[in-house]
């Protein structure tokens, strides 16, 4: 019998198990990821942004501050000072340096790079990550700093490429790229690309270079270790970087990247800050406006408008150009004054110094009142110190810095002061207030508050109220002129005068006196000279004809809101008002008899341009163009004879000998029709100049915080020293700038005009000689 065949054949392995589990271990996975991903989209692992937070994220934005020619005259941030642009406001380079640098081939995914993470997850993150611009942008708006554990960081990796996979399908990559420069923190106030490109190079981001683009994109990395005002070298190493990723990537030539690589960072650093900048006076005053406006119009759901965070957009009538030229005048002139009020008031000449005419005790009590005013007495008020403890704080050395001029420039000194000497110190500084307004629109050309907003926050246009001398006689010979149809070249006897002021409820007689006292009489004068010498007593007789009532009764009607008591000292200015009323009343004359009141704002928007507010114009009737024309052919003989004609550069050989070292820009040489007016209050505390053309009336007072501190004399105290230079200084720079169209013809005649304005062939009857012909200034003003 045959023995059967061995088999010798092996075993065949059954691979069926191991393939079932490969795909069992497969398809789970795959699975589980997609589980994964849907139980992160479901917010299982945390609150995932909805499709209306996709489309509108949540991010402060601040409310823009917008000039009449386009221009951010500021902002009003709490934290974040973010202004968004779009994709179409940004450098074609700051694009392309972000693409080189952060994410290469970010126009061929659709939110996550798969080959940049598998290389990422194949070499550990040893070659960078993989984080694609939408997911960065994904993380900065919806999670921010990462988590500390593994776990948390894998989620959260998760819930980013969720989230970016939504952005890219929600926005087109050009908004994705504006939205990722619009939300990052560039520090130092630097929130969002607008902001940086701005504060660190003073542009916008379309103008922004080659080599300014690199080094914006280069704080991406992290803008706390790349801060050009910290570490300037380490963000020139990391701009430089960008610039070779640029090259790498083809976007620029090596020779280009070579020589940009040399170049210093050229910052041009200017801050955005509340109290920095342009407008500062006018932005705080819209503050207040703003507060007002909100409390009225709520949002659509009844919410209150962040002023803040809300994005909204205020239109002003501000134009950035005057606003530049009216607080550069003020900064030349005013630290030239400031020189020679510290020249003639030092405390050897004067123990008391600031102030003048008080004593030592008086002075103590102005202190000790100034004191108990003062923010530093609010604050340890609050603390719960006793009074003697804050009194004897004011008492000792502390470290402060303060302001000065220094070379002619506003500055700031550290130094080691008492801060009752401080307070001492600040009262000695001479201020300013500065308004200029187009009077046919009422629009707000300029506003300048003070000398520097830092130090000196208190208004001097609409806030601070003081007496305004010459300046108000206008008031005075528009109602004569408007009551008794007087005219210009109509003549009054110059010699002493008094009114019985027992019908006005005061038992004395009330005897105003010239300027230079019984030497100042004589003749006659018609009423177009006596209001360019300012005579007091010509005026006095105008107020006892139509009597003080009647000139309070049109001071109101041109706009002045300030209480007017109705006595006949009113005539020679001594109520308190304020720039931005005496601006007001005097367009009035300008606009043909019609008060147009102020107008600051014309449009308020939301972040979406929704129209929230429209301004109305307020306008009426206040004159007859022939009385306001009258009046400013009256207000001319200011400018051609009396203490204005230093504008035209009359009277120069004194002037420049006398005012050389004070006097900004003189001789200005202005040939043009000028109506205006000086004023100058008792002891010298205040100097005033208005001044108008026929579309332009500005504003201008000077003097210190305390009235006791003031110029000894005349000379350097009177408006035509202290104010006119700073209205000369700021027309020449308007008229200047052709793109501003300020007039310089004639003010133009009413068709019924039936009052002789033309004085040049009256005759002093007394003299044999011209009343109007041009004569050198007179060097006082009452």
């Amino acid at each position: 019998m045959a023995k059967a065949k061995k088999n010798t054949k092996a075993p065949v392995q059954d691979f069926s198990k191991y393939i079932r589990w490969f795909w069992m271990l497969f398809l789970g996975g795959i699975f589980s990821a997609v589980l994964i991903f849907l139980l992160a989209s479901w917010g299982v692992f945390g609150d995932m942004p909805d499709h209306t937070q996709l489309e509108n994220p949540k991010t402060n934005l601040a409310t823009e501050i917008i000039s009449s020619d386009g221009k951010t005259l500021g902002k009003f941030y709490f934290n974040d000072n973010r202004t968004p642009v779009s994709y179409d406001d940004l450098s074609p380079d700051l694009v392309t340096a972000l693409i080189a640098t952060e994410d290469a081939r970010f126009h061929e995914h659709s939110g996550i790079d798969a080959r940049g993470t598998l290389r990422a997850v194949i070499k550990l993150g040893s070659s960078g990550g993989a984080s694609t611009i939408s997911q960065q942008l994904a993380k900065q708006l919806f999670h921010g700093e990462g988590s500390k554990n593994t776990l948390g960081r894998i989620t959260q990796k998760i819930k980013e490429w969720i989230i970016a996979i939504r952005l890219e399908r929600q926005y087109t990559k050009e908004e994705i790229i504006a939205q990722y420069f619009n939300i990052y923190d560039f520090l130092n106030n630097a929130d969002g690309i607008r902001s940086a490109s701005r504060i660190y190079f003073g542009k916008e981001p379309i103008d922004l270079d080659l080599k300014e683009s690199a080094m914006l994109v280069g704080m991406f990395k992290n803008s706390a270790l790349y801060n050009p005002r910290r570490n300037p070298v380490g963000v020139k190493n990391r701009r430089n970087v960008v610039l070779a990723q640029m090259e790498k990537y083809g976007y620029l030539e090596e020779a280009v990247k070579d020589s940009l690589q040399k170049t210093e960072l050229d910052l041009n650093y200017s801050p955005e800050s509340h109290r920095e900048g342009m407008a500062t006076y006018f932005r705080e005053y819209l503050r207040g406006f703003m507060k007002d406006w909100i409390k009225n119009n709520p949002k659509p759901d009844g919410t209150k408008w962040n002023i803040n965070s809300d994005g909204l957009k205020i239109y002003t009538t501000i134009d950035s150009r005057m606003q530049e030229y009216a607080e550069d005048a003020v900064q030349q002139h005013m630290p030239r004054l400031q020189a020679e009020f510290f020249n003639q008031n030092t405390p050897k000449r004067n123990p008391t110094a600031p102030f003048l005419e008080l004593d030592k005790s008086e002075v103590d009590d102005l202190l000790n009142r100034s004191m108990k005013q003062g923010e530093r007495w609010r604050i340890l008020k609050n603390a719960e110190k006793s009074d003697k403890e804050i009194i004897a704080s004011f008492h000792k050395p502390t470290k402060m810095t303060v302001f000065a001029w220094k070379e002619g420039k506003a500055s700031e000194v550290d130094t080691i002061m008492k801060p009752i000497d401080s307070m001492r110190y600040y009262k000695s500084f001479l201020r300013t207030g500065m308004m200029s307004m187009d009077p046919l629109t009422g629009h707000v050309k300029a506003w300048v508050g003070g000398v520097n907003y830092r130090h000196f926050q208190y208004d001097m246009v609409k806030q601070g109220k003081r007496q305004v001398g010459s300046t108000f006689k206008p008031f005075v010979y528009a109602t004569a002129i408007d009551q008794l149809h007087y005219s210009p070249c109509d003549k009054l006897p110059d010699t002493p005068f008094c009114i019985d002021a027992g019908k006005y409820g005061n038992p004395e007689k009330w005897c105003p006196r010239n300027s230079n006292g019984e030497n100042d009489y004589g003749g006659t004068r018609t009423l177009k000279n006596a209001l360019a010498k300012s005579v007091n007593t010509i005026t006095a007789r105008l107020i006892d004809k139509v009597g003080p009532q009647t000139v309070v009764d049109l001071a109101k009607k041109l706009g002045v809101e300030s209480e007017i008591p109705p006595v006949p000292s009113i005539a020679l200015g001594t109520p308190d008002l304020s720039v931005y009323e005496m601006v007001g009343a005097y367009s009035t004359f300008a606009n043909k008899g019609v008060y147009t009141k102020p107008v600051m704002v014309t449009n308020i928007e939301d972040k979406n341009g929704t129209i929230l507010y429209q301004f109305k114009p307020e306008t009426r009737d206040v004159l007859s163009d022939e009385t306001a024309y009258v009046t400013i052919k009256l207000m001319e003989g200011v400018t051609q004879y009396g203490s204005g004609a230093r504008l035209r550069g009359k009277g120069a050989d004194s002037y420049r000998r006398e005012f050389s070292e004070i006097i900004t820009g003189y001789p200005y040489g202005f040939t043009n029709p000028i109506a205006g007016k000086t004023g100058t209050t008792q002891n010298q505390s205040d100097g005033w100049f208005m001044g108008i053309v026929p579309n332009l009336v500005t504003g201008v007072w000077v003097g210190a915080e305390d009235r006791a501190a003031h110029f000894a004399g005349i000379t350097y105290g009177q408006g035509a020293a202290m104010a006119l230079p700073i209205w000369g200084v700021y027309m020449k720079s308007c008229y200047a700038d052709e793109t501003l169209n300020i007039s310089a013809e004639d003010f133009e005649e009413p068709a019924n005009l039936s009052i002789n304005v033309d004085c040049s062939k009256v005759i002093d009857e007394s003299t044999g000689i011209e009343n109007d012909s041009n004569d050198t200034p007179d060097d006082l003003d009452f």
